[in-house]
């Protein structure tokens, strides 16, 4: 990808994604943001990295002509702030559309106050399944980011956002028990929810 800070001309496409983060100041809810590949394998030196980054999958916004000074001033305001601005290529998964060769996209920094970084997978679902905010609940954000994810084309699925929403739906699913009285002690609950989540081996989910 290529950096750049110029000023847009003329039509723009944009790879985007919503602001919604389903959380408050006080129990502020868990979204996705892009990083830079460099940044991510400095989160996992362990992995063995292929020679070409995988794809990321998305939707490209095309913004015309008379909406782009708008629409810059607005992402400046809620993106400037620990992203950088980026262009990249993207292809269509419908292979008959041709290819744009320059697509905006914001890579979000470490330095950002709000990055998080490598978050243990247990403690996330958790967090997930209880923040909410105007916007919503945090967890309905991830089931219906999996779902889209899902939609956009073939192997467009996300393995870690599968695996942490099948986590949230087993923290739900005894977090219910506690309610219908099924489950009458929250301590024993709790260390059931770590079980059922410590089933899921390797990055995938191990359904049983």
């Amino acid at each position: 990808m290529a950096q750049s800070t110029e000023p847009l001309q003329g039509d723009f496409w944009l790879f985007g994604y919503g602001e919604d983060h389903r959380g408050t100041p006080s129990s502020p809810g868990r979204v996705v943001t892009l990083i830079s590949y460099a940044h991510y394998l400095t989160l996992h030196p362990h992995l063995n990295p292929p020679p070409q980054p995988p794809p990321v999958w998305g939707a490209a916004y095309h913004i015309p002509p008379e909406y782009v000074p708008e629409v810059q001033s607005y992402l400046d305001i809620r993106e400037i702030n620990g992203y950088s601005i980026q262009y990249t290529p993207f292809q269509p998964a419908d292979a008959s559309l041709p290819a744009i060769e320059r697509c905006m996209v914001y890579i979000g920094l470490p330095e950002n106050p709000q990055f998080l970084g490598v978050q243990e997978p247990d403690e996330l679902a958790r967090h997930i399944w209880k923040s909410k905010g105007p916007s919503g609940e945090n967890k309905e954000y991830l089931f219906m980011l999996e779902e889209a994810l899902n939609k956009l084309g073939k192997g467009a699925g996300d393995e870690h956002v599968e695996n942490l929403a099948w986590r949230t739906r087993e923290v739900g699913k005894l977090a219910e028990g506690i309610a219908e009285g099924t489950v009458d002690d929250t301590q024993v609950a709790e260390e059931a929810i770590k079980g059922a989540i410590g089933r899921v081996k390797g990055g995938s989910s191990s359904h049983e």
